[in-house]
């Protein structure tokens, strides 16, 4: 009876690596969720932040797309909302 256990699956050293695998699978996990927790669930790290219309404007002022007229009526139009 008790010689037989070695032809059950892969015995001992099969249950050490299973417990290796799922203390890995467990470890791996937790610093998925500590590095998505920390970056606030941002992607990849980044937190994304968004633009507001004045942000923008000045940007398009600075790359010249816009005139300066019409940036500071754009400006007075967005600063009155």
């Amino acid at each position: 009876m008790w010689g037989h256990m070695g032809y059950y699956g892969w015995g001992w050293g099969g249950m050490g690596i299973t417990m290796l695998m799922f203390w890995g699978l467990m470890i791996a996990a937790l610093v998925v969720l500590l590095r998505f927790s920390r970056n606030g669930g941002g992607v990849c790290g980044k937190r994304v932040q968004e633009k507001s219309a004045l942000d923008i404007l000045k940007e398009r002022y600075a790359r010249g797309e816009v005139e300066r007229e019409e940036f500071e009526q754009k400006k007075q139009d967005l600063e009155k909302s």
